[in-house]
């Protein structure tokens, strides 16, 4: 305006007059326009091509938000609705609708009809506590009111249990008042409880919006009132300061954590027990790293593994003899109750593998001693996630009075590549049939009884085939690949367990594996297909099946916030990796179809004849090897 003022006074000066016009030309349309589209060369023709090619024609609206649907989304989530809202039910349909959306699991994504549906009828389902992980997905947190609208909601709704807790705490999941309610609710859980979902909760930081969260504090201070917690995230922590893309967080958290234990005290009086209560988890890591030095001179002696063992035996008695007597005792970093208090030098041993892992044997405080496998060069950090995962498992099902008698052994990964594993005397299947012939050859040597079934005491033949049950369950919905009889162990009481779990979520090195690990001399040690022992044995697995569905929800939670843990198997593609899992579940089928389903994949494994090639192919390379 200012330049055309100065051009109306150049121009009454000259000509004295003072009318000037500006005229300005726009173009004109039938109807008010509301919204254009830039960039759309709305009159370039399609290329048009006379062969069969595919061709890349422009769309402009791709990537583009519609304004009249956000502006209709706006009117139908504004808080003035909101008061008509409040007194609205859903009709039957509506009603069948929602229902149908509840039991989605997890994973699955809502459509733009489903979140509308959601959020519409948000108030009546406020009683319904399964509903409130589906609502909070229906949220533009974006939106400063409807993100307030939704909190209050949130603080109001009915009181969700620890599974749904965790799934908030999942990546999909940024808001921190939202995170920060799914620790008052982690808050509700028993010690024991806490610790089966320790590992996911450390891994569940890295998603936090900063280093100093409610859920770093919480973890904290529930560490700090239990010792064996302590212990556990200490080391948790502790593996992921490797992690360069998390390792500030991580150190920053270990710094408040260190803080948090000097300050503990015994009635109010200073005597310096939270500083001795943190030396003495010092003193595990100082314990593992003189056993890398160990494993590191044990691995430069050439020769037989007898040599090896024999160099191991004369460092411990004589430049390490201080390992022999600690000067104070160590928590056993696997099991921070046992308190250990040297290594027993001619009770220790090197197995026969690549990475001549270390088989220790430990004194403990009460006279005692345990076993304890030390494993460096290994990323045990999967084998870990497994074990939690039967852990829990075996947890769920004892729950409802189903004891399968699974052996659920402890691992510790104390650095990517380093770790400790509870030594379970045992023998191999493949050594169990080449020394016996048969696994009830096997049992009858522990437990034989004339008046039993195949000569062998009862309990003994129920403890063998619960655990076939159980392991063939859980191996089968966590998709453990390569299972041979070399990692199918056999204890002397008659439970059967699986070890080495380099392969999950279906990956397998060896081509059509079965759906399930069962072979025939398992069968036939129960009686064969047509005996009651094997028919209790398929009752078994289709209980514990229908069981864990019921939990699926927590096992895929569990799963999501590994999602960013650099696990083999997860970080090459966790949705993926998630997606598969969630199919061993088969939640679209009913109890009755589910037991159906899994005896038709017991039948396949059984009769799988090319895993019985494989597996003689296996027997020979160990032969050679």
């Amino acid at each position: 305006m200012k330049a055309m003022e100065l051009v109306k006074e150049e121009e009454s000066k000259r000509s004295g007059g003072t009318h000037l016009h500006l005229i300005v030309d726009l173009r004109t349309f039938e109807h008010p326009v509301a919204f254009q589209e830039l960039g759309a060369h709305l009159l370039m023709q399609s290329p048009i091509s006379p062969c069969n090619e595919l061709v890349v024609v422009w769309d402009p609206e791709v990537g583009r938000q519609n304004p009249c649907e956000n502006k209709q989304l706006k009117l139908a989530r504004s808080v003035t609705r909101g008061m008509i809202d409040r007194d609205m039910k859903p009709s039957a349909n509506e009603r069948k609708e929602i229902q149908k959306i509840l039991k989605y699991p997890p994973t699955r994504n809502l459509s733009g009809e489903e979140r509308q549906l959601l959020w519409k009828f948000r108030f009546s389902l406020m009683s319904e506590r399964r509903a409130l992980t589906k609502f909070l997905r229906c949220v533009d947190w974006s939106d400063a009111q409807e993100a307030k609208q939704a909190v209050d909601l949130m603080r109001r709704w009915a009181k969700i249990d620890i599974a749904d807790a965790l799934e908030l705490l999942s990546p999909l999941f940024e808001s921190e008042e939202v995170r920060a309610y799914a620790v008052t609710v982690l808050e509700r859980a028993e010690d024991e409880e806490l610790h089966c979902y320790l590992l996911q909760l450390v891994q569940a930081l890295r998603f936090e919006r900063s280093d100093k969260s409610r859920l770093a504090f919480f973890l904290v201070l529930r560490a700090v009132q239990n010792f064996d917690l302590a212990s556990f995230l200490r080391w948790y922590i502790t593996v992921e300061l490797s992690d360069p893309s998390y390792a500030k967080r991580f150190y920053s958290i270990y710094e408040i954590f260190e803080d948090s234990m000097m300050k503990i005290t015994v009635n109010g009086r200073e005597d310096c027990v939270g500083e001795k209560m943190w030396q003495s988890l010092v003193r595990q890591t100082e314990l593992t790293a003189q056993l890398c030095t160990i494993m590191r001179d044990v691995k430069n002696v050439r020769g037989s593994t007898q040599k090896k063992i024999d160099k191991l035996r004369q460092l411990l008695s004589g430049l390490l003899s201080e390992l022999t007597y600690f000067d104070e005792p160590i928590p056993l970093p696997l099991d921070p109750t046992i308190l250990i208090t040297g290594i027993i030098p001619g009770e220790s041993s090197i197995f026969k593998s690549a990475l001549h892992p270390l088989r220790l044997t430990f004194r403990t405080g009460g006279g005692a001693k345990c076993k304890v496998i030390f494993k460096k060069g290994d990323d045990l950090r999967q084998d870990q996630l497994v074990v939690q995962l039967v852990s829990l498992m075996d947890r769920l099902l004892k729950s409802v009075n189903l004891d399968l008698h699974l052996t659920p052994y402890r691992v510790l990964a104390t650095a990517q590549d380093e770790g400790l594993v509870e030594f379970i005397p045992s023998k191999s299947l493949a050594q169990v049939l080449s020394e016996h012939k048969t696994i009830v050859g096997y049992l009858q040597q522990f437990h034989p009884d004339e008046a039993g079934p195949f000569g062998i005491s009862a309990t003994c033949l129920e403890t063998f085939v619960k655990s076939c049950a159980g392991y063939c369950v859980i191996m089968y919905i966590l998709g453990v690949g390569d299972r041979h009889l070399d990692n199918l162990l056999l204890r002397d009481d008659g439970r059967l367990f699986h070890v080495d779990f380099g392969f999950i979520l279906g990956r397998d090195p060896k081509p059509f594996p079965p759906p399930m690990k069962l072979c025939k001399e398992m069968v036939e040690a129960m009686g064969g297909a047509e005996s009651q022992h094997y028919g209790r044995f398929k009752s078994y697995c289709c209980e514990a099946y229908n069981i864990l569905r019921k939990s699926s929800n927590l096992i895929l939670n569990l799963f999501h916030l590994m999602a960013g843990a650099n696990i083999p198997d997860i970080a090459s593609d966790p949705e993926k990796g998630i997606l598969k899992l969630q199919e061993k579940f088969r939640l679209d089928l009913d109890d009755e179809e589910a037991v159906q389903f899994f005896q038709s994949l017991i039948n396949d494994s059984v009769s799988a004849l090319f895993p019985q090639m494989v597996e003689t192919i296996h027997r020979w390379a160990q032969y050679w090897r």
